[in-house]
């Protein structure tokens, strides 16, 4: 049976790290999820392209053809409640879309590698434990969203979807990510959170589109070195992972705007971090961080220390900072800034 109603986690084996997102990824980044923003961001060519794709197809038949006397799996009768897979399409201004969110399924329906016109697909909160070889038929594909399945891999035809620009495969079983996703280049937003990922391909130095990226609540030890080579990211999200570091290397974020290691055992921050001056938010909140980089002022487009996790700023609270810094702390982020500065010319 491949169509369950049950209310119950969909995964018997979900990682205990799997809890629901924090307040900042709710705050950042579920307007990804829910997929609006993502259908603002597409380029204007991108737009146009798909416009055009959409006047060639509307006239066509689907291509989901049963054979003389065939008949479809009674839980995909149900789901089509006896109309044709085309008619689960839904037909934007620059996008068509099929949503097939919270039906119990454990597999993909057959019928949907027959709708190659889809560009925006939505599989979530399933209980679906593969996406087979078939989804490199839907290389229109520009938004996919399989959050909150049960998935332990991905195909390596997902290096087929040319088109795709925001992926979200978080709440699922992952423990690697094929390398063959660094072939989606015109990637912008990727979400792998909530999974049991340790590394990343070398390979993902090849996504020099992507903008934002989010690994949090996986099992990294340190940042992937692939991951400083992407020059365009101004979202990246690492925390409740094993970090103990945060490499030099850092530094070659430079359009970074938004960086959280929230809740790792990170000891110290690189002084190269002062360098991206770029960011607006840094969380280093929850972590075993006794003192602070005397450059830290540099970062100026910090407005406050923030203790709301929603808020820009300088997160930094439950930290064993060695004294003066938490009553220095407590004075805002301009006396602290003030103290770094101070101390620096002097040393």
């Amino acid at each position: 049976m491949h169509f369950i109603g049950s209310s119950s986690s969909p995964c018997s084996d979900f990682p205990a790290s799997c809890k629901l997102p924090t307040s900042v990824d709710i705050c950042i980044l579920v307007q990804f999820l829910q997929g609006k923003k993502s259908e603002r961001h597409l380029s204007g060519a991108t737009q146009r392209v798909m416009g055009t794709e959409h006047s060639k197809n509307e006239g066509r038949s689907s291509m989901f053809f049963l054979r003389k006397g065939q008949k479809l799996p009674a839980w995909e009768d149900a789901l089509l409640s006896g109309k044709e897979p085309k008619s689960l399409l839904k037909r934007g201004l620059c996008y068509v879309s099929l949503s097939l969110i919270m039906k119990g399924m454990t597999s993909v329906p057959d019928f949907l590698w027959g709708l190659s016109e889809v560009q925006k697909l939505n599989l979530s909160r399933n209980r679906l434990v593969m996406i087979p070889p078939s989804l490199g038929k839907l290389d229109r594909l520009a938004v996919l969203n399989l959050c909150g399945n049960c998935l332990k891999c991905l195909p390596k035809e997902i290096g087929l979807l040319r088109h795709l620009k925001v992926l979200f495969v978080n709440m699922n079983c992952l423990t690697e990510v094929p390398a063959e996703l660094s072939l989606c280049r015109k990637l912008e937003v990727l979400s792998l959170s909530h999974n049991r990922i340790s590394q990343l391909p070398s390979s993902f130095t090849e996504l020099t589109s992507l903008r934002k990226l989010n690994l949090s609540n996986n099992r990294f030890v340190q940042i992937p070195l692939c991951i400083f080579a992407l020059r365009s990211l101004d979202f990246l999200h690492l925390g409740s992972n094993r970090l103990e570091n945060i490499a030099e290397s850092v530094q070659y974020l430079i359009n970074l705007q938004i960086f959280i290691v929230e809740n790792n055992n990170i000891r110290s921050l690189p002084r190269s971090l002062c360098f991206i001056t770029t960011l607006e938010l840094l969380n280093i909140d929850y972590n075993s961080i006794q003192t602070l980089p005397d450059d830290l002022y540099l970062l100026h487009r910090l407005p406050k220390i923030a203790w709301n996790p929603m808020d820009k700023g300088l997160h930094l609270s439950h930290n064993p900072l060695a004294r003066p810094l938490p009553e220095i702390v407590e004075g805002g982020l301009d006396v602290l800034f003030n103290y770094l500065k101070d101390k620096k010319e002097h040393s």
